[in-house]
């Protein structure tokens, strides 16, 4: 159901099949891709069930994204990716 709103212009990613040509790993640019893809058409919460706020924020400036999405993403990555770094300084 997710893959809809993402994948909604590319019917093939949407079969059971599909899913094997978006094997993250295999070339970069798949993986940029599908990325780019999620953080522009895809909900959040199943975003980070495919991405790490981490990697988003590694990648975030090779994306051709929206002005709009791009500032979403800015913004969950201050928010969201910080959480590990103060986690970290509550254990020390």
């Amino acid at each position: 159901m997710l893959l809809k709103a993402v994948f909604w212009d590319y019917p093939e990613f949407l079969k059971r099949r599909g899913g094997k040509k978006l094997q993250r790993g295999k070339e970069i640019w798949v993986s940029i891709w599908t990325m780019q893809r999620f953080l522009e058409y895809g909900r959040v919460v199943d975003t980070l069930r495919f991405f790490s706020i981490e990697e988003n924020a590694e990648n975030l400036g090779k994306l051709k994204l929206s002005p709009y999405t791009r500032r979403k993403w800015e913004r969950m990555i201050n928010v969201y990716g910080q959480r590990n770094s103060d986690e970290e300084y509550s254990s020390q």
